[in-house]
């Protein structure tokens, strides 16, 4: 059997941006590839990437499903890890990683709760959540403190020769990989196509939903790991920035708000564009807060482009089933 590319796939356009940026990258400082270079890279990178891919699985659900509160559940987790768990004397790795996943499961089961048993709009359950995971964090951590187990080096550090956090990028790849080896996948796109359809197909969309949430919820305590074996401490307010990226990184990714269409790959093309776009402004030493507007802007612009795509798709398919 051949292989073959498929160039009408949604994530083109992010991979092509992704490219340029890159490149531009590599022009504006030629270091940014050197090998010395590549740990903070990808340590830079992670976060927009990881929390993006967090936004993309309850988006690709379709119905108005996002996750506000990625962001600050990355913070909160980060505030456990340095400062909560050390002083309860709990420092192995087994016990922090699963302290820590455990709450990215806890946290996508009341959102997903919110929004499929109790019906409340999305954007409102995790903006109720996204609000108390920052007030969490700023009762367990007012300011910055606390420090990293000397474990989390495997991360920050690199592993025989390879940056730790590659190693991060290639479990969660894998296990995405794996997942798309079962019915859920399949029943995701199904769910964000149309739900009804969906419905009467027979697949729990309740369940389906659910585990979006919990996904996200996972990928966020991942973005909380990673954040404190990064700046080896933590930040109480970390995480916030990263609401407004990981919807950006989505819409620059390809992935359809409608949901049924999309994938990590195009939101980590996606999440890594915003991420270049970051490094060239630093590089220029351009403010803070023009990134921020240049943020917006982009969400915008990107919002737009991905309903204008979302409608042609959409119209194809009802003129293909005429």
């Amino acid at each position: 059997m051949k292989f073959k590319i498929d160039w009408g796939a949604y994530y083109w356009p992010a991979l092509a941006g992704f490219a340029l940026l890159f490149v531009g990258n590599i022009i504006a400082n030629p270091i940014f590839i050197s090998q010395d270079n590549w740990r903070p890279v990808l340590l830079g990178a992670a976060p927009f990437i990881i929390t993006t891919w967090a936004q993309t699985v309850p988006i690709m659900s379709g119905n108005g499903d996002l996750d506000l509160s990625v962001g600050p559940l990355a913070g909160l987790v980060n505030a456990v890890l340095a400062m909560t768990l050390p002083d309860l004397g709990i420092t192995d790795p087994f016990s922090m990683i699963a302290i820590a996943l455990a709450i990215g499961v806890v946290s996508g089961l009341i959102n997903g709760f919110l929004v499929t048993v109790v019906r409340v709009q999305p954007i409102i359950a995790t903006l109720g959540t996204f609000l108390t995971y920052q007030g969490l964090t700023l009762e367990l951590l007012p300011i910055s403190g606390g420090s990293a187990p000397p474990w989390m080096r495997v991360i920050s550090g690199s592993v025989f020769g390879v940056p730790g956090v590659f190693f991060v990028f290639i479990l969660i790849a894998v296990a995405w990989w794996l997942l798309g080896k079962t019915a859920y996948r399949r029943n995701l796109l199904a769910v964000g196509g149309d739900i009804r359809a969906a419905y009467t197909a027979g697949i729990n969309v309740m369940w389906v939903r659910i585990m979006a949430f919990v996904i996200a919820g996972v990928l966020a305590a991942i973005t909380g790991i990673v954040f404190t074996a990064t700046i080896g401490a933590a930040d109480p307010t970390i995480g916030t920035p990263y609401i407004l990226t990981s919807i950006a990184g989505v819409a620059l990714g390809g992935v359809a708000f409608s949901g049924g269409q999309g994938g990590l790959l195009g939101a980590a093309a996606g999440g890594a564009l915003l991420f270049l776009i970051e490094n060239l402004f630093s590089l220029a030493q351009v403010s803070i807060y023009y990134i921020q507007i240049a943020y917006g802007a982009i969400l915008l612009a990107a919002l737009a482009l991905n309903s204008v795509v979302d409608r042609a798709r959409r119209r194809r398919a009802a003129e293909a089933l005429v």
